[in-house]
């Protein structure tokens, strides 16, 4: 599996500016609603969420903002693979120990990574609304961003719990893999939450990605 920042790699690349976009109807989101923590989440595992996250992070970052990614993912974390960081610390042992987490600098100015640490042998008993929210409360004072990769929602229930806590949700979908029966049962799935769906992210779209609201 290979895994591009290409916002870095090829920063004049449709796929690059299409990130530009995305970022850009974020903080046109943000003016009717407060957006300072986004889920990331998808419905199949075959959509390449933790990517997409971590590209928006980081033209979120060039742009000047201070952001934070956590690594929610605590199935298959990828997001210190991603920056190539030590992700031998983070999100796991915060909810197990409570205390300052563990935010490791990445190569981006104004970037920083809470990475999922040790993975458990059953994530869903770490995870609880009250953990999370009072998590998300702490990161709101380190950055104007706080950005969570969750797993697929229609895989388990760690992405449902998350999504009840942030103030908004990016669904992503792939051009040509993700069946559209999926992408609406994700969509019930946080609607059944309550969760603010700010929008869609199609990625490998000819190469590039589109981004839709749900009703906007």
């Amino acid at each position: 599996m290979s895994l591009s920042l290409v916002t870095l790699t090829a920063p004049r690349s449709p796929a690059a500016e299409a990130y530009q976009s995305l970022r850009t109807n974020i903080e046109f989101s943000s003016l009717d609603k407060t957006l300072h923590s986004l889920l990331i989440t998808c419905p199949d595992t075959e959509t390449m969420k933790s990517e997409a996250l971590a590209n928006l992070a980081v033209v979120m970052a060039d742009a000047g903002d201070r952001i934070v990614v956590v690594d929610g993912d605590l199935r298959r974390p990828l997001q210190h693979e991603i920056f190539k960081v030590n992700g031998d610390v983070g999100l796991t042992d915060w909810l197990r120990n409570g205390g300052e987490p563990v935010l490791t600098e990445t190569q981006i100015p104004n970037l920083r990574l809470l990475a999922a640490g040790p993975l458990p042998p059953n994530p869903v008993a770490l995870l609880s609304s009250k953990r999370l929210a009072e998590l998300l409360q702490v990161l709101a004072a380190e950055a104007e961003y706080v950005l969570v990769d969750a797993p697929p929602v229609l895989a388990v229930t760690d992405a449902a719990l998350w999504a009840s806590q942030v103030d908004g949700t990016l669904l992503a979908v792939t051009a040509g893999k993700t069946k559209r029966e999926q992408a609406e049962r994700a969509k019930g799935v946080l609607e059944k939450v309550q969760t603010n769906i700010v929008g869609a992210v199609l990625l490998d779209a000819e190469d590039a990605m589109v981004v839709s609201g749900y009703g906007q």
